[in-house]
């Protein structure tokens, strides 16, 4: 069965899910204003699902790929993608969060072009969890707002 059919299941089924949790993801981060919003983060899982699922399918060719070698390389020209994020302005430093988040967009998209389908809407749910919770910990508890995380604003 060829894969990359767009006629068939399997095909609808990693598309399907990378949009879904990249949507998830990126709607968050959408709402707060932040650089990497819906589209970025659904295509970043959308084509980190292509790209592990097609280096899979290299290792049972007479080529024998190594999947392995196609997540090791997503990992680090993730990490390059989410660095070009991060800025240093009088002596702070920002974006670390969007960096942090492209790359777990990433895992998620790799989770999809596993076949972990389910595991990886777990994770997009977990992530805004730990995103918002953790704002409502910060804007709730005082002294979590201390430094670099302290509110120039209130948020509503």
């Amino acid at each position: 069965m060829n894969y990359f059919d767009p006629f068939g299941r399997p095909f609808w089924t990693t598309v399907g899910s990378a949009v879904l949790c990249g949507a998830i993801v990126g709607f968050e981060r959408q709402v707060r204003g932040k650089p990497a919003g819906i589209r970025t983060s659904i295509l970043v899982c959308l084509s980190t699902a292509v790209f592990i699922h097609l280096g899979s399918m290299t290792a049972s060719t007479r080529e024998a790929g190594d999947p392995a070698r196609v997540l090791g390389q997503l990992v680090t020209g993730v990490g390059f993608l989410g660095a070009g994020v991060m800025f240093s302005r009088d002596g702070t430093i920002t974006g670390v969060t969007t960096a942090a988040v492209i790359w777990v967009l990433a895992a998620i998209g790799a989770a999809i072009g596993l076949g972990h389908v389910k595991g990886a809407i777990a994770l997009s749910i977990v992530t805004v969890s730990i995103l918002v919770g953790v704002e409502v910990l910060e804007t709730s508890v005082r002294w979590l707002a201390r430094g670099v995380h302290a509110r120039d604003r209130e948020l509503p």
